[in-house]
């Protein structure tokens, strides 16, 4: 017993001295916490995430819970805080959580999809609209403020072909998620708007009725987006139990095929932080991040 407070007193000597973050002191995880930003519906993001959460509480051996959240700030928060253990985040707001976590979230995976991802811009199927200049006296539908691929690079992307939004566009609108925007561009509600590739592509392969009464219009350059990242202090072992069992995911065995669907990825690689200083150079340029 007196070891153990020895141990235990000199391990919080040791980080007052390295000028450790309290949240890199963490209790040992009994429980694995997932979560993930809503850039679609809660049920989508909850069925997407069954079979995956099954596979990885076999991989680590700890009861797997996936909580839902409102806005992209909290999964954001709950990273530096220490009440999610591994999130899926968009390159966007992986940098977010780098910058709140002063470099303490580390990513530990993207799909193999993730390092040329674009985004799709869409406009009613009866739109005379030939090209993004077209657009220009138009009202428009982002997905959420600090979406990656359905705010942020478009946006930036935008601004790279002479389109300010906010001056060319009659209005702008924020739909909160890639699934809504085309569901705006279908009813009315935007003359046009902008989502990623990767919902669209599902959205188009599930005959969705909105999808099929819109069309893409361009399509954005590539960059890097989505990615699962740990907290920060995350025991060590366990995130690279957590890495392994991504990369070990393999389409051609029957038990991962489903899982692999579902997140839309063909595999897993590794990934680094810094494969997003792009997409923090898009935001400082927008004025997003100081």
């Amino acid at each position: 017993m007196k070891r153990q407070l020895l141990q235990g007193a000199l391990a919080l000597v040791l980080a007052h001295a390295l000028g450790l973050p309290a949240h890199a002191q963490s209790a040992p995880t009994t429980v694995l916490r997932v979560s993930a930003i809503p850039d679609e519906a809660p049920t989508e993001l909850q069925r997407k995430f069954k079979p995956l959460g099954d596979y990885l509480q076999k991989a680590t051996g700890l009861p797997v819970q996936f909580t839902p959240v409102t806005d992209y700030a909290a999964v954001v928060e709950g990273l530096a805080t220490n009440k999610i253990d591994l999130a899926w985040l968009g390159g966007f707001t992986f940098v977010q959580a780098k910058k709140r976590t002063d470099g303490g979230a580390v990513p530990i995976v993207q799909r193999a999809e993730d390092a040329v991802f674009t985004s799709k811009f869409i406009v009613p199927a009866s739109s005379t609209a030939k090209t993004l200049k077209d657009l220009k006296g138009a009202t428009f539908a982002f997905g959420a403020p600090s979406s990656t691929s359905g705010s942020l690079m478009p946006r930036y992307f935008l601004m790279q072909d002479g389109i300010n939004p906010e001056r060319d566009f009659k209005t702008v609108a924020y739909s909160g998620a890639h699934d809504a925007t085309v569901a705006f561009v279908a009813s009315g509600r935007a003359e046009a708007g902008v989502l990623n590739a990767s919902v669209w592509d599902k959205l188009v392969e599930q005959k969705n009725p909105n999808a099929l009464k819109v069309r893409v219009l361009a399509t954005t350059p590539t960059y890097f987006d989505y990615n699962w990242t740990v907290r920060p202090g995350l025991d060590p072992a366990l995130t690279r139990k957590l890495t392994d069992a991504f990369l070990a995911l393999d389409a051609s065995n029957p038990d991962h095929k489903e899982i692999l669907g579902l997140q839309r990825a063909s595999r897993f690689i590794p990934t680094q932080a810094s494969n997003y200083d792009g997409i923090e150079a898009a935001g400082k340029s927008a004025g997003l991040i100081k």
